[in-house]
């Protein structure tokens, strides 16, 4: 496969591994690769190199598998050689079939913002130019609308210093790529990781996501993702109808709706920035395990095994339940400066960190009850919180 490399980088790999493959057109037939298997669900996605994507999906529980192909274009059976001329209007794609009773939509959404740069629409790292452009293409109204939802929380994340402009387009066509193209990182592993460490995107999936690469699937499994017909669309509602938060489904309610379904002091909190009396509110002194929430959202915040008695009269935790459950912002208020800690999702009001807390962070997440909901221990799986039962514990002190 040609791939973009410069100067004296192209000649050393050249030389040392024999990039330059001499390619053949290749008939192409779909039901070759594509499982035999009416219970599975099919998505289509663009991330450049569909080496790198291929493999991506195939560590994903649930995906039966992945085959490499070409779409977004209106040549018909293109080749290799016409599409990476730019002139077929086809990206490099991976068609994926997946268990949907193991892995949600979802799932492989979360999986793909993770090996790709959903910033850059002129290409992916090394590999410039349209056929090279990330897109998701989807097959029904669910997944367009599943995909802008997850495209619009990670814009308001803040995770990316330019804008999140991947294309979610209609699938129209896909075309499987040339036999030697399908499972190249494992039929060619050392020619694979060459490319890859030198396209730049490891080093860009590190930056980005560092500790948060890592997924752990099982929270977008099935039972405990909330659905959207289920759930209308509320994370609160899924939270009582026992189905957990979904950032994908979740839309914020309006401030009439916040209004009747939040008490005076927790709306004074979450949206006017307010704080609590010292000792005189639901979680300063609580000891039981468990897991809290947004109050708002039910997105998942911090854990019992975090939260150490600070002597302030407020709810303190050395650290959030995972690095980017919250967002930091700078509070200028009351003629100082403090780092607010605000939900990530619902742009809760939460509370402040402050650098005196105790190891091994040294930090105090010092939060409002109000701003939060909490839930037991023995009641977390019911409550659809299950896959952080072992992130609770009893609290340090």
């Amino acid at each position: 496969m040609q791939r973009m490399f410069f100067g004296a980088v192209v000649i050393v790999l050249a030389g040392l591994v024999g990039l330059q493959v001499t390619m053949a057109d290749e008939e192409k037939n779909d039901s070759k690769y594509a499982p035999d298997d009416p219970s599975l669900e099919v998505a289509t996605f663009a991330g450049g190199c569909f080496w790198c994507v291929e493999a991506g999906f195939e560590k994903i529980p649930g995906v039966v598998e992945a085959v490499s192909g070409y779409s977004g274009g209106d040549e018909e059976n293109p080749t290799y050689k016409q599409v990476s001329s730019g002139t077929t209007g086809h990206t490099e794609a991976v068609q994926v079939y997946y268990d949907p009773e193991v892995i949600t939509y979802q799932g492989l959404l979360q999986g793909f913002w993770r090996f790709m740069d959903p910033t850059d629409a002129n290409g992916q790292f090394v590999d410039r130019g349209k056929q090279y452009r990330p897109a998701i293409f989807y097959q029904n109204e669910e997944q367009k609308r599943l995909a802008e939802a997850s495209k619009k929380s990670l814009q308001e994340s803040g995770r990316y210093d330019k804008p999140v402009n991947i294309e979610i387009t209609p699938f129209k066509s896909f075309y499987v790529a040339e036999d030697y193209h399908q499972d190249y990182y494992k039929e060619n592993p050392v020619r694979y990781k060459v490319y890859t460490f030198n396209s730049g995107r490891f080093q860009f999936i590190e930056k980005v996501w560092g500790e948060d690469q890592e997924i752990d699937f099982s929270k977008y499994s099935p039972e405990n993702v909330e659905s959207a017909t289920e759930s209308g669309g509320n994370g609160q509602a899924a939270n009582r109808q026992g189905k957990g938060f979904s950032e994908e489904d979740f839309v914020m309610p309006t401030d009439e709706k916040l209004k009747q379904m939040l008490t005076d002091m927790q709306y004074k909190v979450t949206q006017d920035d307010a704080t609590e009396p010292a000792f005189e509110n639901a979680y300063w002194d609580n000891k039981q395990e468990g897991i809290y929430v947004d109050i708002v959202s039910g997105e998942p915040l911090f854990s019992s095994a975090d939260k150490y008695k600070s002597g302030t009269g407020w709810p303190s935790f050395v650290r959030p339940i995972e690095p980017n459950a919250v967002v930091e912002k700078e509070d200028k208020s009351w003629f100082m400066t403090r780092t607010e800690i605000r939900s990530r999702v619902a742009d809760s009001h939460l509370g402040h960190v402050f650098n005196d807390g105790p190891k091994p962070t040294g930090l105090r997440y010092c939060m409002n009850s109000a701003a939060m909901k909490f839930i037991p221990k023995d009641e977390m799986q019911a409550a659809g919180y299950g896959a952080y039962l072992d992130e609770v514990g009893p609290p340090k002190s």
